[in-house]
Protein backbone atom coordinates (compact mmCIF):
# COMPACT_ATOMS: atom_id res chain seq x y z
CA UNK A 1 0.00 0.00 0.00
CA UNK A 2 1.45 3.28 -1.06
CA UNK A 3 0.93 6.33 2.09
CA UNK A 4 0.86 9.64 0.98
CA UNK A 5 3.15 12.20 2.68
CA UNK A 6 0.77 14.25 5.15
CA UNK A 7 -0.54 10.65 6.34
CA UNK A 8 2.92 8.96 8.36
CA UNK A 9 4.34 11.49 11.41
CA UNK A 10 7.84 10.34 12.09
CA UNK A 11 9.77 11.55 15.21
CA UNK A 12 13.12 12.45 14.63
CA UNK A 13 14.19 13.24 18.36
CA UNK A 14 17.47 14.49 17.73
CA UNK A 15 16.25 17.19 15.97
CA UNK A 16 12.69 17.65 18.18
CA UNK A 17 11.18 17.77 15.08
CA UNK A 18 7.84 15.71 14.16
CA UNK A 19 7.59 14.58 10.24
CA UNK A 20 4.95 12.99 7.89
CA UNK A 21 6.19 9.86 6.07
CA UNK A 22 5.27 8.35 2.30
CA UNK A 23 5.50 4.65 2.91
CA UNK A 24 8.17 3.46 0.25
CA UNK A 25 9.20 7.09 -1.02
CA UNK A 26 11.29 8.36 1.60
CA UNK A 27 9.67 11.43 1.48
CA UNK A 28 9.26 14.02 4.73
CA UNK A 29 7.40 17.20 5.46
CA UNK A 30 7.42 19.41 8.74
CA UNK A 31 4.39 18.92 10.25
CA UNK A 32 4.64 20.19 13.96
CA UNK A 33 7.95 21.17 16.37
CA UNK A 34 8.12 19.11 20.04
CA UNK A 35 9.68 21.83 22.07
CA UNK A 36 13.24 21.91 22.82
CA UNK A 37 14.07 19.96 26.20
CA UNK A 38 16.54 17.61 27.18
CA UNK A 39 16.24 13.65 26.21
CA UNK A 40 14.87 11.75 29.07
CA UNK A 41 11.56 14.20 28.82
CA UNK A 42 11.44 13.68 24.76
CA UNK A 43 11.48 9.74 26.01
CA UNK A 44 9.05 11.07 28.99
CA UNK A 45 11.42 9.42 31.34
CA UNK A 46 11.76 12.15 33.70
CA UNK A 47 9.93 11.41 36.86
CA UNK A 48 9.67 14.83 38.11
CA UNK A 49 8.26 16.56 35.24
CA UNK A 50 4.94 18.52 36.51
CA UNK A 51 2.34 17.76 34.14
CA UNK A 52 -1.32 19.33 34.08
CA UNK A 53 -4.33 17.08 34.34
CA UNK A 54 -7.79 18.01 33.83
CA UNK A 55 -10.07 16.17 36.51
CA UNK A 56 -13.49 17.67 35.47
CA UNK A 57 -14.54 20.46 33.04
CA UNK A 58 -12.08 23.31 33.58
CA UNK A 59 -10.73 21.94 36.74
CA UNK A 60 -7.23 20.97 36.80
CA UNK A 61 -4.07 20.12 38.56
CA UNK A 62 -0.26 20.15 38.40
CA UNK A 63 1.28 16.13 39.17
CA UNK A 64 3.99 14.68 38.87
CA UNK A 65 3.86 11.45 36.39
CA UNK A 66 3.85 9.61 40.05
CA UNK A 67 0.85 10.89 41.30
CA UNK A 68 -0.61 10.62 38.26
CA UNK A 69 -0.95 7.31 39.17
CA UNK A 70 -2.19 7.40 42.50
CA UNK A 71 -5.00 9.10 40.76
CA UNK A 72 -5.82 6.50 38.95
CA UNK A 73 -5.49 3.89 42.04
CA UNK A 74 -7.89 5.97 43.80
CA UNK A 75 -9.98 5.62 40.66
CA UNK A 76 -9.67 9.64 39.64
CA UNK A 77 -10.48 9.63 35.74
CA UNK A 78 -7.95 12.81 34.02
CA UNK A 79 -6.76 13.93 30.54
CA UNK A 80 -3.72 14.98 30.71
CA UNK A 81 -3.73 18.41 29.22
CA UNK A 82 0.02 19.43 29.48
CA UNK A 83 0.80 19.37 25.57
CA UNK A 84 -2.69 20.65 24.29
CA UNK A 85 -3.21 24.05 26.70
CA UNK A 86 -2.79 26.35 24.56
CA UNK A 87 -5.02 24.34 21.93
CA UNK A 88 -7.68 24.20 24.12
CA UNK A 89 -7.73 27.73 24.76
CA UNK A 90 -8.83 28.81 21.23
CA UNK A 91 -12.56 28.34 20.45
CA UNK A 92 -13.99 27.19 17.60
CA UNK A 93 -17.40 26.46 16.18
CA UNK A 94 -18.25 22.94 16.29
CA UNK A 95 -20.46 21.46 13.79
CA UNK A 96 -23.28 18.90 14.73
CA UNK A 97 -24.79 16.25 13.02
CA UNK A 98 -28.24 14.02 12.35
CA UNK A 99 -28.15 10.97 12.68
CA UNK A 100 -30.64 8.31 10.87
CA UNK A 101 -34.12 7.89 12.86
CA UNK A 102 -33.42 3.83 12.64
CA UNK A 103 -31.01 1.61 11.06
CA UNK A 104 -31.48 1.90 7.47
CA UNK A 105 -28.98 -0.96 5.91
CA UNK A 106 -29.86 -4.44 7.33
CA UNK A 107 -29.85 -6.28 3.83
CA UNK A 108 -26.47 -4.98 3.44
CA UNK A 109 -25.16 -5.61 7.38
CA UNK A 110 -27.00 -9.14 8.74
CA UNK A 111 -25.22 -11.76 6.22
CA UNK A 112 -21.68 -9.86 7.38
CA UNK A 113 -22.52 -9.93 10.82
CA UNK A 114 -22.31 -14.19 10.35
CA UNK A 115 -18.96 -13.12 8.75
CA UNK A 116 -17.36 -12.42 12.66
CA UNK A 117 -15.51 -15.06 14.08
CA UNK A 118 -14.64 -15.10 18.12
CA UNK A 119 -11.78 -17.23 17.52
CA UNK A 120 -10.07 -14.59 16.00
CA UNK A 121 -10.47 -12.46 18.45
CA UNK A 122 -8.71 -14.95 21.11
CA UNK A 123 -5.79 -15.53 18.71
CA UNK A 124 -5.05 -12.22 18.25
CA UNK A 125 -5.31 -11.24 21.79
CA UNK A 126 -3.74 -14.23 23.05
CA UNK A 127 -0.57 -12.86 21.20
CA UNK A 128 -1.19 -8.96 22.36
CA UNK A 129 -1.28 -10.58 25.61
CA UNK A 130 1.70 -12.37 25.50
CA UNK A 131 3.72 -9.34 25.34
CA UNK A 132 4.84 -8.48 29.12
CA UNK A 133 3.41 -5.19 29.38
CA UNK A 134 1.94 -2.61 26.84
CA UNK A 135 2.63 0.21 29.02
CA UNK A 136 3.44 2.99 26.16
CA UNK A 137 6.44 4.19 27.54
CA UNK A 138 8.09 0.59 27.46
CA UNK A 139 10.11 -1.39 25.08
CA UNK A 140 7.40 -4.15 25.04
CA UNK A 141 4.84 -1.50 24.79
CA UNK A 142 6.32 -0.38 21.64
CA UNK A 143 6.87 -3.78 20.19
CA UNK A 144 3.31 -4.75 20.77
CA UNK A 145 2.33 -1.52 18.92
CA UNK A 146 4.64 -2.71 15.87
CA UNK A 147 2.98 -6.64 15.67
CA UNK A 148 -0.22 -4.35 16.05
CA UNK A 149 0.44 -2.29 12.76
CA UNK A 150 1.47 -5.12 11.24
CA UNK A 151 -1.65 -7.14 11.92
CA UNK A 152 -3.68 -3.98 11.16
CA UNK A 153 -1.98 -3.68 7.34
CA UNK A 154 -1.81 -7.56 6.96
CA UNK A 155 -5.94 -6.97 7.26
CA UNK A 156 -6.18 -4.12 5.23
CA UNK A 157 -4.29 -5.45 1.67
CA UNK A 158 -7.34 -7.13 0.52
CA UNK A 159 -8.24 -3.72 -0.61
CA UNK A 160 -5.14 -1.41 -2.11
CA UNK A 161 -7.34 1.42 -1.31
CA UNK A 162 -6.98 1.45 2.11
CA UNK A 163 -4.16 3.47 3.86
CA UNK A 164 -2.55 2.43 7.23
CA UNK A 165 0.10 4.08 8.99
CA UNK A 166 1.55 4.70 12.44
CA UNK A 167 0.69 8.04 14.26
CA UNK A 168 4.32 8.51 15.90
CA UNK A 169 4.15 9.73 19.31
CA UNK A 170 7.00 10.78 21.74
CA UNK A 171 6.98 8.44 23.91
CA UNK A 172 8.28 5.25 21.76
CA UNK A 173 4.49 3.31 21.46
CA UNK A 174 2.80 4.79 18.15
CA UNK A 175 -1.17 4.71 17.67
CA UNK A 176 -2.31 3.50 14.59
CA UNK A 177 -5.17 4.99 12.05
CA UNK A 178 -6.40 2.93 9.52
CA UNK A 179 -8.50 4.55 6.86
CA UNK A 180 -10.86 3.70 4.51
CA UNK A 181 -12.21 5.80 1.69
CA UNK A 182 -15.56 6.42 -0.24
CA UNK A 183 -15.50 4.28 -3.27
CA UNK A 184 -18.71 4.64 -4.28
CA UNK A 185 -17.94 6.12 -8.24
CA UNK A 186 -18.43 9.62 -7.04
CA UNK A 187 -16.31 9.55 -4.01
CA UNK A 188 -13.34 7.48 -5.52
CA UNK A 189 -11.49 10.25 -5.78
CA UNK A 190 -11.06 11.99 -2.47
CA UNK A 191 -8.16 11.33 0.02
CA UNK A 192 -7.43 11.47 3.31
CA UNK A 193 -6.80 15.18 2.84
CA UNK A 194 -10.07 16.42 2.22
CA UNK A 195 -11.88 18.24 4.58
CA UNK A 196 -15.38 18.26 3.47
CA UNK A 197 -16.13 14.98 3.69
CA UNK A 198 -17.50 13.56 7.09
CA UNK A 199 -15.24 10.61 8.88
CA UNK A 200 -16.98 7.91 11.04
CA UNK A 201 -14.27 6.54 13.70
CA UNK A 202 -14.41 3.37 15.61
CA UNK A 203 -11.50 3.46 18.54
CA UNK A 204 -9.68 1.81 21.14
CA UNK A 205 -6.72 1.91 23.37
CA UNK A 206 -3.70 -0.34 22.76
CA UNK A 207 -1.68 0.15 25.60
CA UNK A 208 -2.10 -1.12 29.41
CA UNK A 209 -1.32 -0.46 32.80
CA UNK A 210 -0.23 -2.48 36.23
CA UNK A 211 -0.75 0.43 38.57
CA UNK A 212 1.44 -0.75 41.16
CA UNK A 213 4.65 -0.01 39.35
CA UNK A 214 4.05 0.79 35.80
CA UNK A 215 7.55 0.41 34.33
CA UNK A 216 8.66 -2.74 35.79
CA UNK A 217 5.23 -5.20 36.51
CA UNK A 218 3.42 -7.52 34.30
CA UNK A 219 0.05 -5.92 32.51
CA UNK A 220 -1.26 -8.01 30.05
CA UNK A 221 -3.88 -6.05 29.71
CA UNK A 222 -6.71 -8.60 28.24
CA UNK A 223 -9.89 -6.77 29.06
CA UNK A 224 -8.07 -3.15 29.26
CA UNK A 225 -8.15 -2.80 26.50
CA UNK A 226 -6.70 -5.70 24.64
CA UNK A 227 -10.61 -6.91 24.22
CA UNK A 228 -11.39 -3.25 22.60
CA UNK A 229 -8.32 -3.76 20.13
CA UNK A 230 -9.38 -7.16 19.11
CA UNK A 231 -12.63 -6.29 18.76
CA UNK A 232 -12.67 -3.32 16.57
CA UNK A 233 -10.25 -5.51 14.39
CA UNK A 234 -12.27 -8.31 13.60
CA UNK A 235 -14.84 -5.88 12.56
CA UNK A 236 -12.36 -4.09 10.26
CA UNK A 237 -11.58 -7.59 9.25
CA UNK A 238 -15.22 -8.03 7.99
CA UNK A 239 -15.50 -4.08 6.76
CA UNK A 240 -12.64 -4.15 4.41
CA UNK A 241 -13.41 -7.71 2.90
CA UNK A 242 -16.67 -6.70 1.78
CA UNK A 243 -15.75 -3.33 0.00
CA UNK A 244 -18.84 -1.57 0.38
CA UNK A 245 -19.20 1.79 -1.31
CA UNK A 246 -19.32 4.14 1.58
CA UNK A 247 -20.63 7.58 1.36
CA UNK A 248 -18.48 8.17 4.09
CA UNK A 249 -14.84 7.55 4.91
CA UNK A 250 -14.43 4.87 7.95
CA UNK A 251 -11.34 5.09 9.88
CA UNK A 252 -10.47 2.32 12.99
CA UNK A 253 -8.47 3.98 15.31
CA UNK A 254 -5.69 2.37 17.70
CA UNK A 255 -4.87 4.53 20.26
CA UNK A 256 -1.78 4.90 22.56
CA UNK A 257 -1.22 6.05 26.17
CA UNK A 258 -4.99 6.05 26.94
CA UNK A 259 -3.58 5.14 30.48
CA UNK A 260 -1.18 8.11 31.14
CA UNK A 261 -4.29 10.27 30.38
CA UNK A 262 -5.88 9.77 26.95
CA UNK A 263 -2.41 11.34 24.97
CA UNK A 264 -2.52 9.08 22.13
CA UNK A 265 -5.74 10.04 21.12
CA UNK A 266 -5.48 13.81 22.08
CA UNK A 267 -2.90 14.03 19.45
CA UNK A 268 -4.92 12.38 16.77
CA UNK A 269 -8.05 14.46 17.34
CA UNK A 270 -6.43 18.11 17.97
CA UNK A 271 -4.16 17.27 14.95
CA UNK A 272 -7.45 16.36 13.01
CA UNK A 273 -9.19 20.22 14.60
CA UNK A 274 -5.55 21.82 12.93
CA UNK A 275 -6.58 20.64 9.60
CA UNK A 276 -10.20 21.28 10.00
CA UNK A 277 -10.99 17.41 8.90
CA UNK A 278 -14.84 16.81 9.91
CA UNK A 279 -15.65 13.92 12.03
CA UNK A 280 -19.45 12.85 11.60
CA UNK A 281 -19.28 10.31 14.64
CA UNK A 282 -17.05 8.63 17.79
CA UNK A 283 -16.98 5.24 19.01
CA UNK A 284 -15.02 4.18 21.61
CA UNK A 285 -14.90 0.35 22.78
CA UNK A 286 -12.66 0.24 26.08
CA UNK A 287 -13.28 -3.46 27.77
CA UNK A 288 -15.60 -5.24 25.62
CA UNK A 289 -15.41 -8.88 27.35
CA UNK A 290 -16.18 -9.34 30.88
CA UNK A 291 -19.45 -10.46 31.74
CA UNK A 292 -19.22 -12.57 35.14
CA UNK A 293 -20.06 -10.35 37.70
CA UNK A 294 -23.01 -8.96 35.72
CA UNK A 295 -23.92 -13.23 35.76
CA UNK A 296 -23.17 -13.66 39.52
CA UNK A 297 -25.37 -10.88 40.10
CA UNK A 298 -28.69 -11.99 38.57
CA UNK A 299 -28.33 -9.96 35.65
CA UNK A 300 -28.84 -10.38 31.87
CA UNK A 301 -25.72 -9.71 29.78
CA UNK A 302 -25.92 -6.83 28.19
CA UNK A 303 -23.67 -3.75 26.48
CA UNK A 304 -23.43 -1.20 28.57
CA UNK A 305 -24.29 2.29 26.81
CA UNK A 306 -22.51 5.13 28.63
CA UNK A 307 -24.82 8.25 28.78
CA UNK A 308 -23.01 10.98 30.91
CA UNK A 309 -19.65 12.90 29.08
CA UNK A 310 -21.15 12.13 25.76
CA UNK A 311 -23.01 13.05 22.45
CA UNK A 312 -26.80 12.29 23.04
CA UNK A 313 -27.87 12.10 19.30
CA UNK A 314 -24.96 9.13 18.63
CA UNK A 315 -26.13 7.62 21.82
CA UNK A 316 -29.29 7.41 20.90
CA UNK A 317 -28.38 5.78 17.71
CA UNK A 318 -26.02 3.58 19.11
CA UNK A 319 -28.81 2.12 21.02
CA UNK A 320 -31.27 1.63 18.33
CA UNK A 321 -28.34 -0.24 16.16
CA UNK A 322 -27.42 -2.63 19.37
CA UNK A 323 -31.48 -3.62 19.21
CA UNK A 324 -31.66 -4.05 15.78
CA UNK A 325 -28.29 -6.17 15.66
CA UNK A 326 -27.05 -7.41 18.69
CA UNK A 327 -28.29 -10.68 20.53
CA UNK A 328 -28.28 -8.91 24.01
CA UNK A 329 -29.54 -5.83 25.35
CA UNK A 330 -28.40 -2.40 26.57
CA UNK A 331 -28.03 -1.44 30.11
CA UNK A 332 -27.48 2.61 30.41
CA UNK A 333 -24.77 3.43 32.44
CA UNK A 334 -21.79 6.14 33.59
CA UNK A 335 -18.04 6.26 34.31
CA UNK A 336 -17.36 9.95 34.79
CA UNK A 337 -15.51 12.64 33.09
CA UNK A 338 -12.84 11.16 30.64
CA UNK A 339 -12.84 7.61 31.36
CA UNK A 340 -11.76 6.94 27.67
CA UNK A 341 -10.72 8.71 24.56
CA UNK A 342 -13.76 9.48 23.69
CA UNK A 343 -13.22 12.32 25.71
CA UNK A 344 -10.27 13.08 23.30
CA UNK A 345 -13.08 13.37 20.37
CA UNK A 346 -15.17 15.25 22.48
CA UNK A 347 -12.84 18.12 23.68
CA UNK A 348 -11.81 18.86 20.23
CA UNK A 349 -15.41 19.81 19.55
CA UNK A 350 -15.91 16.22 17.70
CA UNK A 351 -19.28 13.92 18.37
CA UNK A 352 -18.29 10.78 20.37
CA UNK A 353 -19.72 7.92 22.46
CA UNK A 354 -18.74 5.06 24.35
CA UNK A 355 -19.69 1.48 24.97
CA UNK A 356 -18.60 -0.99 27.58
CA UNK A 357 -18.92 -4.59 28.55
CA UNK A 358 -21.57 -4.26 31.39
CA UNK A 359 -23.00 -1.77 33.53
CA UNK A 360 -19.97 -0.20 34.91
CA UNK A 361 -20.36 -1.40 38.51
CA UNK A 362 -20.34 -4.70 36.64
CA UNK A 363 -17.03 -4.56 34.80
CA UNK A 364 -13.91 -6.33 35.00
CA UNK A 365 -11.95 -5.37 38.65
CA UNK A 366 -8.93 -6.90 37.69
CA UNK A 367 -7.85 -4.37 35.48
CA UNK A 368 -4.64 -2.75 35.68
CA UNK A 369 -3.08 -5.71 37.70
CA UNK A 370 -1.37 -8.77 36.41
CA UNK A 371 -4.62 -10.63 36.52
CA UNK A 372 -6.44 -8.75 33.88
CA UNK A 373 -5.91 -12.56 31.82
CA UNK A 374 -7.73 -13.66 29.01
CA UNK A 375 -9.13 -17.05 31.20
CA UNK A 376 -11.58 -14.43 32.52
CA UNK A 377 -13.48 -13.40 29.41
CA UNK A 378 -16.41 -13.91 27.02
CA UNK A 379 -15.77 -14.25 23.78
CA UNK A 380 -19.01 -14.45 23.06
CA UNK A 381 -19.38 -11.46 24.79
CA UNK A 382 -17.15 -9.93 22.96
CA UNK A 383 -18.28 -11.02 19.67
CA UNK A 384 -21.77 -8.78 20.36
CA UNK A 385 -19.41 -5.65 20.82
CA UNK A 386 -17.53 -6.69 17.16
CA UNK A 387 -21.95 -6.88 15.68
CA UNK A 388 -22.01 -3.30 17.15
CA UNK A 389 -18.81 -2.12 15.75
CA UNK A 390 -19.57 -3.40 12.07
CA UNK A 391 -23.11 -2.35 11.79
CA UNK A 392 -22.41 1.16 13.46
CA UNK A 393 -19.66 1.91 10.63
CA UNK A 394 -21.66 0.29 8.18
CA UNK A 395 -24.87 2.29 8.40
CA UNK A 396 -22.95 5.73 9.19
CA UNK A 397 -20.39 5.02 6.51
CA UNK A 398 -23.43 4.55 3.95
CA UNK A 399 -26.07 7.22 5.88
CA UNK A 400 -26.34 11.18 4.97
CA UNK A 401 -25.01 12.93 7.53
CA UNK A 402 -26.79 16.18 8.10
CA UNK A 403 -25.14 19.26 9.90
CA UNK A 404 -28.22 20.47 12.11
Amino acid sequence: MHLPAFFLPILAVAAHAAHLHQHGAGQQQPIAEIDNTDLANILGLDPTEVRLVELEPGVTKEVTEEQKWELKKAGANFIDITDHKDFYAETSTKKTYKYPSQPQNEAIIRPLLAELNSKNMKANLEKFTSFYTRYYKSSSGAESSRWLLSRVNETASVDSKILVAPFIHRWGQNSIIAHVPPTSEENAAIDYQSTSVKRVVIGAHQDSVNLLLPMFLRSPGADDDGSGTVTILEAFRVLVGAKIPFKNPVEFHWYSAEEGGLLGSQAIFNHYKSKGYLVGAMLQQDMTGFVRKTLNAGQPESVGVITDYVDPGLTAFIKKVITTYCDIPYVETKCGYACSDHASASKAGYQSAFVIESAFENSDDKIHTTEDKIEYLSFEHMLQHAKLTLALALELGLADLEEV
